[in-house]
């Protein structure tokens, strides 16, 4: 439900800003000349946006949000970058999502049907999914992604540069320092693997055969001696995997994350 009709006459929009159809705006917001707001998008009270910054048809936006802000970033020296947040997201009460830099492709994005609750944290250049959670002060660091339909737990916090899987789940008040595996559960202070994600997963459809194909590949991963990489190369030879499918998309995660900053195992 919109909050205010139309446009509040104390709202600023500035001269170039671009608004769609049926949008809503209350009072005492403030949308800068670079703004472009889609069909439908509904701003609450004290609303600022700023920068190059869209937003999606039927974004709605609570108080006291700021989305465009200049990057928290040192080296950022004032050039043009861009925040594209898509469709039908909800962003809450104190909010900050903030665009690209020059060093990191100059763009934060952020996906469809989104839910950004109270105080969460965007860094620039982060990368957001569809469908993606985050709960109350969720601080995300510069060029964090967080795939599609990954829900991340009240005050926890994302170290720059980590990625979190399509369907992970990060449970409340952990710390994220690594990778983060695609349908498993992570929590902890010194965040460690929990197991798969499996509410998350049967929510979602996905049936008993390839949540077992997952916790194989899991059980081959951490339980079987070896290095990482001679476990992943059994992964590997696994008679049923194909091409493509949730199977695929772990196993292809696992081999990049291993070039990078590592994934978070169970507690040792």
């Amino acid at each position: 439900m919109a909050p205010y009709l139309g446009i509040h006459p104390s709202a600023v929009i500035e001269d170039g800003a671009q608004l769609g159809q049926d949008v809503n705006i209350g009072p005492f917001c403030h949308v800068g000349p670079g703004v472009v707001l889609g069909d439908g998008c509904s701003l609450h009270s004290h609303v600022v946006i700023q920068g190059e910054t869209s937003l999606g048809d039927e974004t709605e936006v609570y108080p006291f949000a700021s989305l465009g802000a200049a990057p928290q970033d040192k080296k950022y020296a004032g050039e043009r970058t861009m925040l594209v947040i898509g469709a039908h997201n909800v962003i809450r009460e104190y909010v900050t999502v903030q665009p690209g830099t020059h060093g990191g492709g100059g763009v934060t994005r952020v996906g469809d049907r989104g839910l950004f609750m109270v105080g969460s944290h965007v860094a620039h250049d982060c990368q957001i999914g569809d469908d993606v959670i985050l709960v109350n002060h969720v601080s995300l660091g510069g060029h964090v992604v967080v795939e599609d339909s990954a829900i991340i737990g009240g005050l926890s916090g994302v170290h720059q540069f980590c990625r979190i899987g399509r369907h992970a789940m990060v449970g409340a008040h952990s710390m994220i320092v690594r990778d983060v595996l695609p349908y498993t559960t992570v929590t902890g202070p010194r965040a460690h693997l929990a197991g798969l994600n499996l509410v998350g997963l049967k929510r979602h459809g996905f049936d008993s055969d390839v949540r077992r194909q997952l916790q194989d590949i899991l059980d081959t991963l951490f339980a079987e001696p070896g290095t990482t990489e001679q476990r992943l190369e059994e992964i590997r030879r696994l008679n049923g995997f194909t091409s493509d499918g949730p199977a695929q998309n772990l196993i292809t995660f696992l081999t990049q994350a291993t070039q990078g900053r590592g994934f978070t195992g169970p507690v040792d």
